[in-house]
């Protein structure tokens, strides 16, 4: 796997990414061909896997610390929305001919960056050579109270839907990079060009949401197609108002304020908030832990019996949006 660079695959993982792994005991310093994980009795073991496709997920010109934070974080928000803390995970690279070692060493100083930031260590892996673009996968784990897991199911009719954060900023960021949006002052488009390539996982807000979510999951895909995911596995309707959808000050910039624009924001994917479903009887405590982490948690819409999401405008009238969000087939 040398690629251009002038390491080889063993140089490679002594010198790079082994110091990643030197908190974890279990992960042997990377010289073993397994990792072995100490969980504790009182805790569930919480798995989730992505893949980050070059041209697809990140483009080959953003920086490769912010191309390995990215990698990281998309998987952080899955933990965050099942309610657990990061503890570890495996890294998979398959590395095309234009990878050398100054882009491997920026690749791991972004991943060494927020190891520390949200407390997790890498524990193996594998690389390989591919004359295709380069694709990172992560397996992350996470742990949470025995039982308590947040899933998908579990909305009822009578419940509220929250969404932290704001919405659309990622997928305006995208489309800025692809020369859109030339008329937003530069600070706009620098905003959003930062949430497309480093998403905020919610890794301090999840755990905390357990007790007061009935159902939750990352927007990556869309809020609108992500919520309906909530809706199919719960058996409900998920009614979602657009004046509601929060949107930053630049995304409101890019997208504007239409009901056919916030439907396209609400759909643009990318934003790895939390989207979920709790009762009304949670609206006080959430209002506090808002409060208390400084982050947006805003009531957007509530659950019906029925099926799928039902978009309204500000008037209260179905709208029809063009797409729910991103598909990868």
């Amino acid at each position: 796997m040398k690629s251009q660079s002038c390491l080889g695959e063993f140089d490679l993982i002594e010198k790079l990414f082994a110091p990643l792994a030197a908190k974890m005991p279990g992960a042997y310093g990377l010289k073993d061909d397994a990792a072995v994980l100490n969980i504790p009795a009182t805790h569930d073991l919480v798995v989730t896997a992505d893949a980050l496709v070059e041209g697809v997920h990140f483009l080959r010109d953003d920086p490769p610390y912010a191309i390995a934070k990215k990698a990281l974080r998309v998987n952080l928000s899955d933990l965050a929305a099942k309610g657990a803390t990061p503890h570890s995970y495996l890294l998979m690279l398959a590395l095309p001919d234009w990878v050398d070692d100054s882009w491997l060493q920026g690749f791991v100083s972004g991943l060494e960056a927020d190891q520390e930031n949200f407390g997790i260590s890498l524990i193996g892996g594998d690389t390989t050579r591919t004359p295709g673009p380069l694709m990172i996968a992560i397996t992350a784990h996470g742990i949470v109270p025995s039982g308590r897991v947040l899933r998908r199911g579990g909305a009822r009719a009578g419940d509220i839907v929250f969404v932290t954060g704001t919405i659309g900023d990622a997928g305006a960021g995208l489309a800025v990079l692809r020369g859109e949006g030339i008329g937003l002052r530069k600070e706009k488009r620098e905003r959003l060009i930062a949430r497309y390539r480093l998403p905020e996982p919610r890794v301090a807000l999840g755990p905390l949401l357990i007790g007061h979510a009935t159902a939750a999951l990352d927007v990556s895909d869309g809020l609108l197609a992500d919520l309906a995911h909530i809706a199919d596995v719960s058996g409900v309707r998920l009614v979602v108002e657009a004046e509601r959808v929060p949107l930053s000050i630049p995304g409101r910039a890019f997208w504007g304020s239409k009901v056919a624009a916030i439907a396209k924001a609400a759909s643009a994917g990318d934003d790895y908030e939390i989207a979920f479903t709790a009762p009304a009887s949670s609206r006080r405590a959430l209002a506090e832990l808002s409060q208390t982490h400084e982050l947006s948690i805003r009531e957007i819409g509530r659950v019906e019996e029925g099926a799928g999401v039902t978009f309204l405008d500000d008037e209260g009238r179905f709208f029809a949006p063009d797409r729910l969000g991103f598909t990868h087939f």
